[in-house]
């Protein structure tokens, strides 16, 4: 093992781990077969030459050297696996970090290698001042038109979501109820009679949702023309086949009119 003979400074390495890496070189030991027990005297010592120099050491580099104490003391016990384990972890920093400097260095020779041009700004081409007319109205709805996109962009207020939080909650089974009720009377028959502008947008989704229930249960048949159907024929009620919560109101309706 050669003997120190030179000065460290910190500032010379990036951490704990160059510092390993450079002992590993400068002893000529293999990547992949280090002397665990020379490469911790080494860095022990490289650690004891710094605080001799008065030169401040941060808490990494003494990190690592308690580390690595406690990785002496593990080797010197007969057939641990615990230091068997630290040395293999070790190795594979040591490794991992000197493929990330290899190309961390080759990147930099690349990036020195490009050639950067730069040049003075083009001047613009033609007179500065806008010559054209123009029609005054058009420039006033231009005006107005980017207004209007200022305001689409502003965070909406609270008033605008008012009507749909206090908008009233229409159920999927009432609106089942009320299809086979009016179909019942004769007063439904088209599928353009479910739906009307007048009435909200939860109105006309549950409408929607509850007409889509119906087709599913075969209660209801829709045909091309628009045409709604209504199969009065009782299905048979087996485990299978049982009636939904909406189908047994709707039921009730039928046996009440």
């Amino acid at each position: 093992m050669e003997t120190l003979t030179f000065k460290l400074q910190e500032d010379n390495f990036e951490g704990p781990l160059d510092l390993l890496l450079y002992l590993v070189g400068k002893n000529k030991m293999n990547l992949y077969d280090i002397n665990i027990m020379e490469l911790i005297e080494q860095y022990t010592a490289a650690i004891q030459t710094m605080q001799a120099d008065k030169l401040e050491v941060s808490s990494e580099f003494i990190d690592m050297a308690a580390h690595l104490v406690q990785m002496k003391s593990a080797l010197l016990l007969p057939r641990s696996p615990e230091a068997e384990r630290m040395k293999a972890e070790l190795t594979g920093r040591l490794i991992e970090y000197s493929t990330c400097k290899q190309v961390a260095a080759e990147l930099g020779s690349r990036a020195r290698d490009l050639y950067t041009a730069v040049r003075q700004p083009q001047k613009p081409e033609g007179p500065a001042e806008y010559s054209r007319k123009q029609d005054p109205d058009r420039l006033v709805q231009a005006w107005f038109s980017l207004m209007g996109r200022s305001q689409r962009r502003k965070k909406p207020t609270q008033e605008r979501f008012e009507p749909l939080v206090t908008a009233p909650f229409v159920s999927v089974a009432s609106r089942v109820a009320h299809m086979l009720r009016g179909m019942l009377k004769g007063t439904l028959c088209r599928m353009g009679q479910l739906f009307s502008p007048q009435e909200s947008r939860s109105t006309n989704v549950a409408t929607f949702l509850a007409l889509l229930e119906l087709i599913r249960a075969g209660r209801v048949r829709l045909d091309e023309t628009g045409t709604l159907t209504m199969d009065r024929a009782r299905r048979p009620r087996n485990k299978q086949n049982q009636p939904t919560g909406k189908e047994a109101a709707a039921d009730a309706d039928h046996t009440a009119q």
